[in-house]
Protein backbone atom coordinates (compact mmCIF):
# COMPACT_ATOMS: atom_id res chain seq x y z
CA UNK A 1 0.00 0.00 0.00
CA UNK A 2 1.40 3.40 -0.93
CA UNK A 3 -0.09 7.20 -0.03
CA UNK A 4 -0.22 9.62 -2.48
CA UNK A 5 3.54 11.00 -3.82
CA UNK A 6 5.32 8.89 -1.12
CA UNK A 7 6.01 5.27 -1.20
CA UNK A 8 6.22 3.07 2.07
CA UNK A 9 9.10 2.75 3.22
CA UNK A 10 11.26 -0.56 2.46
CA UNK A 11 9.91 -3.49 5.52
CA UNK A 12 6.82 -1.83 6.78
CA UNK A 13 4.46 -3.67 4.45
CA UNK A 14 2.75 -5.85 6.84
CA UNK A 15 3.29 -8.84 3.86
CA UNK A 16 6.82 -7.98 3.19
CA UNK A 17 9.73 -9.93 4.52
CA UNK A 18 11.16 -8.05 6.72
CA UNK A 19 7.64 -7.58 8.74
CA UNK A 20 6.62 -10.86 8.64
CA UNK A 21 10.22 -11.54 9.98
CA UNK A 22 10.03 -8.90 12.76
CA UNK A 23 6.29 -10.17 13.50
CA UNK A 24 8.05 -14.01 13.67
CA UNK A 25 10.57 -12.80 16.60
CA UNK A 26 8.07 -10.72 18.46
CA UNK A 27 5.90 -14.56 18.67
CA UNK A 28 9.11 -16.73 19.65
CA UNK A 29 10.76 -14.11 22.34
CA UNK A 30 7.16 -14.02 24.11
CA UNK A 31 6.79 -18.23 23.94
CA UNK A 32 10.41 -17.46 26.08
CA UNK A 33 13.10 -18.43 23.34
CA UNK A 34 16.00 -16.59 23.78
CA UNK A 35 17.38 -16.96 20.33
CA UNK A 36 13.81 -15.32 18.53
CA UNK A 37 15.66 -13.16 16.43
CA UNK A 38 18.11 -15.73 15.04
CA UNK A 39 15.41 -18.66 14.67
CA UNK A 40 12.93 -15.90 12.97
CA UNK A 41 15.57 -15.38 10.47
CA UNK A 42 16.25 -18.85 10.16
CA UNK A 43 12.72 -20.28 9.73
CA UNK A 44 12.25 -17.03 7.06
CA UNK A 45 14.80 -18.11 5.24
CA UNK A 46 13.58 -21.93 4.87
CA UNK A 47 9.97 -21.35 4.18
CA UNK A 48 10.16 -18.15 1.37
CA UNK A 49 13.47 -20.17 0.29
CA UNK A 50 15.60 -16.64 0.08
CA UNK A 51 19.63 -17.14 1.46
CA UNK A 52 19.94 -15.04 4.59
CA UNK A 53 21.50 -12.28 2.89
CA UNK A 54 18.72 -11.57 0.99
CA UNK A 55 16.59 -11.79 3.81
CA UNK A 56 18.62 -8.85 5.20
CA UNK A 57 19.17 -6.83 1.86
CA UNK A 58 15.31 -7.11 0.29
CA UNK A 59 12.72 -6.47 3.59
CA UNK A 60 10.53 -5.14 0.92
CA UNK A 61 10.15 -8.26 -0.90
CA UNK A 62 6.84 -9.73 -0.70
CA UNK A 63 6.39 -13.82 -0.45
CA UNK A 64 3.20 -15.66 -2.07
CA UNK A 65 0.21 -16.46 0.13
CA UNK A 66 1.36 -19.86 0.17
CA UNK A 67 4.87 -19.01 1.42
CA UNK A 68 3.26 -16.81 3.89
CA UNK A 69 1.03 -19.63 5.06
CA UNK A 70 3.76 -21.79 5.19
CA UNK A 71 6.11 -19.83 7.39
CA UNK A 72 3.13 -19.34 10.00
CA UNK A 73 2.95 -22.65 10.17
CA UNK A 74 6.81 -23.12 11.14
CA UNK A 75 6.76 -20.29 13.68
CA UNK A 76 3.68 -22.05 15.19
CA UNK A 77 5.39 -24.85 15.76
CA UNK A 78 8.50 -22.92 17.13
CA UNK A 79 6.64 -21.21 19.90
CA UNK A 80 5.32 -24.41 20.77
CA UNK A 81 8.94 -25.21 21.49
CA UNK A 82 10.20 -27.55 19.35
CA UNK A 83 13.82 -27.38 18.08
CA UNK A 84 14.74 -25.28 15.32
CA UNK A 85 16.77 -29.00 14.10
CA UNK A 86 13.58 -30.66 13.77
CA UNK A 87 11.43 -28.09 12.26
CA UNK A 88 14.20 -27.53 9.70
CA UNK A 89 15.55 -30.90 9.35
CA UNK A 90 18.95 -30.09 9.81
CA UNK A 91 22.17 -29.53 12.22
CA UNK A 92 25.59 -28.22 11.73
CA UNK A 93 28.15 -30.34 13.41
CA UNK A 94 32.45 -30.19 13.62
CA UNK A 95 31.50 -27.73 10.50
CA UNK A 96 29.04 -30.53 8.43
CA UNK A 97 25.38 -30.19 7.76
CA UNK A 98 23.96 -33.18 9.13
CA UNK A 99 20.32 -34.42 8.70
CA UNK A 100 17.87 -34.77 11.83
CA UNK A 101 14.95 -36.21 12.73
CA UNK A 102 13.14 -37.34 16.15
CA UNK A 103 14.49 -40.50 15.95
CA UNK A 104 17.51 -39.17 17.11
CA UNK A 105 18.81 -36.35 19.40
CA UNK A 106 19.99 -33.04 18.18
CA UNK A 107 23.98 -33.11 18.05
CA UNK A 108 25.14 -30.31 20.25
CA UNK A 109 27.96 -28.00 20.57
CA UNK A 110 29.43 -29.10 23.36
CA UNK A 111 29.85 -33.09 22.42
CA UNK A 112 32.70 -31.56 19.64
CA UNK A 113 34.14 -31.83 22.70
CA UNK A 114 34.26 -35.76 22.44
CA UNK A 115 35.73 -35.38 19.17
CA UNK A 116 38.40 -32.95 19.76
CA UNK A 117 39.52 -35.27 22.80
CA UNK A 118 39.20 -38.36 20.30
CA UNK A 119 41.68 -36.53 17.58
CA UNK A 120 44.13 -35.72 20.10
CA UNK A 121 43.82 -39.63 21.38
CA UNK A 122 44.28 -40.61 17.60
CA UNK A 123 46.96 -38.17 17.25
CA UNK A 124 50.23 -40.60 17.24
CA UNK A 125 48.53 -43.12 15.41
CA UNK A 126 48.72 -44.31 11.66
CA UNK A 127 44.86 -43.78 10.77
CA UNK A 128 45.26 -45.99 7.65
CA UNK A 129 44.83 -48.93 10.18
CA UNK A 130 42.35 -47.38 12.62
CA UNK A 131 38.86 -48.90 13.58
CA UNK A 132 36.22 -46.73 15.15
CA UNK A 133 33.34 -47.46 16.88
CA UNK A 134 30.31 -45.13 18.04
CA UNK A 135 27.83 -46.35 20.53
CA UNK A 136 24.77 -45.25 20.34
CA UNK A 137 25.57 -43.63 16.72
CA UNK A 138 22.17 -41.51 16.46
CA UNK A 139 22.82 -39.21 13.61
CA UNK A 140 26.29 -40.38 13.41
CA UNK A 141 27.63 -37.27 14.26
CA UNK A 142 30.65 -38.35 16.24
CA UNK A 143 32.02 -41.30 13.94
CA UNK A 144 31.22 -38.91 10.46
CA UNK A 145 32.69 -36.18 12.44
CA UNK A 146 36.11 -38.58 12.94
CA UNK A 147 35.99 -39.89 9.42
CA UNK A 148 36.08 -36.18 8.40
CA UNK A 149 39.24 -35.66 9.88
CA UNK A 150 40.61 -38.94 9.25
CA UNK A 151 41.03 -39.78 5.84
CA UNK A 152 42.02 -43.36 6.15
CA UNK A 153 40.18 -44.07 9.20
CA UNK A 154 36.83 -46.51 9.13
CA UNK A 155 34.13 -46.87 11.27
CA UNK A 156 31.12 -48.61 12.51
CA UNK A 157 28.46 -47.02 14.06
CA UNK A 158 25.48 -48.89 15.88
CA UNK A 159 22.08 -48.01 17.34
CA UNK A 160 18.78 -49.64 19.19
CA UNK A 161 16.95 -47.37 17.11
CA UNK A 162 16.19 -48.61 13.24
CA UNK A 163 15.18 -44.83 12.73
CA UNK A 164 18.25 -43.67 13.83
CA UNK A 165 20.37 -45.65 11.46
CA UNK A 166 18.42 -44.58 8.79
CA UNK A 167 19.33 -40.99 9.58
CA UNK A 168 23.35 -41.96 9.93
CA UNK A 169 23.14 -43.64 6.76
CA UNK A 170 22.07 -40.88 4.75
CA UNK A 171 24.04 -38.49 6.71
CA UNK A 172 26.86 -40.60 5.65
CA UNK A 173 26.25 -40.68 1.92
CA UNK A 174 25.60 -37.17 1.41
CA UNK A 175 29.00 -36.33 3.02
CA UNK A 176 30.57 -38.82 1.06
CA UNK A 177 31.81 -41.04 3.95
CA UNK A 178 29.08 -44.27 2.86
CA UNK A 179 32.36 -46.19 2.03
CA UNK A 180 34.34 -45.46 4.90
CA UNK A 181 31.49 -45.69 7.69
CA UNK A 182 28.69 -48.94 8.10
CA UNK A 183 25.80 -48.66 10.70
CA UNK A 184 24.35 -51.92 12.30
CA UNK A 185 21.19 -52.04 14.83
CA UNK A 186 22.70 -52.76 18.31
CA UNK A 187 22.16 -52.37 21.94
CA UNK A 188 25.50 -50.93 22.48
CA UNK A 189 27.63 -53.28 21.85
CA UNK A 190 26.10 -56.46 22.25
CA UNK A 191 25.82 -57.47 18.26
CA UNK A 192 29.21 -57.04 17.61
CA UNK A 193 31.85 -59.13 17.51
CA UNK A 194 34.71 -57.44 15.99
CA UNK A 195 37.67 -55.31 18.04
CA UNK A 196 38.16 -51.83 18.03
CA UNK A 197 41.06 -48.96 18.15
CA UNK A 198 38.96 -45.85 19.39
CA UNK A 199 35.61 -46.05 20.68
CA UNK A 200 33.15 -43.04 21.31
CA UNK A 201 30.15 -42.26 22.88
CA UNK A 202 27.40 -40.07 23.96
CA UNK A 203 25.34 -42.20 26.68
CA UNK A 204 22.51 -41.01 28.42
CA UNK A 205 23.27 -38.97 31.60
CA UNK A 206 20.49 -37.61 32.45
CA UNK A 207 19.03 -38.62 36.02
CA UNK A 208 15.29 -39.36 36.16
CA UNK A 209 14.74 -36.50 38.87
CA UNK A 210 16.54 -33.97 36.17
CA UNK A 211 14.74 -33.80 33.48
CA UNK A 212 11.07 -31.33 35.08
CA UNK A 213 14.39 -28.52 34.71
CA UNK A 214 15.49 -29.45 30.97
CA UNK A 215 14.58 -26.79 28.31
CA UNK A 216 11.01 -27.88 27.20
CA UNK A 217 13.10 -28.01 23.86
CA UNK A 218 14.83 -31.22 24.99
CA UNK A 219 11.90 -32.68 27.33
CA UNK A 220 9.05 -32.75 25.18
CA UNK A 221 10.56 -33.28 21.62
CA UNK A 222 13.64 -35.17 21.94
CA UNK A 223 13.63 -39.26 22.60
CA UNK A 224 14.24 -40.04 26.29
CA UNK A 225 15.55 -43.08 25.46
CA UNK A 226 18.49 -41.09 24.24
CA UNK A 227 18.25 -38.60 27.48
CA UNK A 228 17.74 -41.10 30.34
CA UNK A 229 20.46 -42.33 32.79
CA UNK A 230 18.54 -43.73 35.36
CA UNK A 231 17.84 -42.97 38.62
CA UNK A 232 21.54 -41.22 39.26
CA UNK A 233 22.02 -40.95 35.93
CA UNK A 234 24.85 -43.75 35.76
CA UNK A 235 22.77 -46.73 35.37
CA UNK A 236 23.82 -46.53 31.19
CA UNK A 237 27.76 -46.14 31.78
CA UNK A 238 27.66 -48.68 34.09
CA UNK A 239 25.96 -51.24 31.50
CA UNK A 240 28.63 -49.90 28.95
CA UNK A 241 31.42 -50.51 30.39
CA UNK A 242 30.50 -53.91 31.43
CA UNK A 243 31.07 -54.95 28.07
CA UNK A 244 33.39 -52.42 26.79
CA UNK A 245 37.00 -55.01 27.00
CA UNK A 246 35.98 -57.36 24.93
CA UNK A 247 35.29 -54.43 22.00
CA UNK A 248 38.52 -52.88 22.13
CA UNK A 249 42.10 -53.99 20.83
CA UNK A 250 45.32 -53.81 22.57
CA UNK A 251 46.17 -50.13 23.67
CA UNK A 252 42.88 -48.63 22.32
CA UNK A 253 41.10 -45.56 23.77
CA UNK A 254 37.47 -45.04 24.92
CA UNK A 255 36.60 -41.40 24.68
CA UNK A 256 32.92 -40.93 25.98
CA UNK A 257 30.81 -37.60 26.91
CA UNK A 258 29.55 -37.35 30.45
CA UNK A 259 26.86 -34.88 32.15
CA UNK A 260 27.85 -31.72 34.72
CA UNK A 261 29.64 -33.25 37.91
CA UNK A 262 29.95 -36.83 36.46
CA UNK A 263 33.37 -36.88 36.08
CA UNK A 264 34.35 -38.55 39.52
CA UNK A 265 31.47 -41.06 39.47
CA UNK A 266 32.36 -42.19 35.27
CA UNK A 267 35.88 -42.84 36.02
CA UNK A 268 35.48 -44.55 39.13
CA UNK A 269 33.18 -47.42 36.94
CA UNK A 270 35.30 -47.43 34.54
CA UNK A 271 38.48 -48.19 36.43
CA UNK A 272 36.61 -50.75 37.75
CA UNK A 273 36.50 -52.26 34.98
CA UNK A 274 40.38 -52.27 33.65
CA UNK A 275 40.01 -49.29 31.74
CA UNK A 276 42.49 -46.30 33.09
CA UNK A 277 41.33 -42.68 33.04
CA UNK A 278 43.97 -40.66 30.57
CA UNK A 279 42.19 -37.21 30.52
CA UNK A 280 39.23 -35.18 30.84
CA UNK A 281 38.31 -32.52 28.37
CA UNK A 282 35.97 -29.42 29.34
CA UNK A 283 33.82 -27.78 26.77
CA UNK A 284 33.54 -24.31 26.28
CA UNK A 285 32.04 -23.83 28.99
CA UNK A 286 34.61 -24.78 31.45
CA UNK A 287 32.81 -27.78 32.02
CA UNK A 288 34.25 -31.03 31.93
CA UNK A 289 32.76 -32.45 29.08
CA UNK A 290 34.66 -36.07 27.95
CA UNK A 291 36.56 -38.69 29.54
CA UNK A 292 39.41 -41.00 28.08
CA UNK A 293 40.23 -43.92 29.06
CA UNK A 294 42.99 -46.66 27.88
CA UNK A 295 42.39 -50.62 28.01
CA UNK A 296 44.19 -51.36 30.68
CA UNK A 297 45.68 -55.07 29.23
Amino acid sequence: MTTRGRSRAPGTDPESLGALTAAAAACLAEAGIDSARLDARLLAAYAFGVTPARLIGHPEHRPTPAERHRFAALVTRRAAREPIAYILGRREFWGLELRVSKATLVPRPETETVVELALAVAGGRDDGDLAILDLGTGTGCLLLALLSELPDARGLGVDVSAKALTVARANAGRLGLAGRARFRISDWGERVGERFDLVVANPPYVADGDFAQLAPEVRRFEPRLALSGGADGLAQYRLLASGLKRLLKPQASVILEIGDGQADAVAAILEGHRLKVSGVRADLAGRPRAIAVNADF
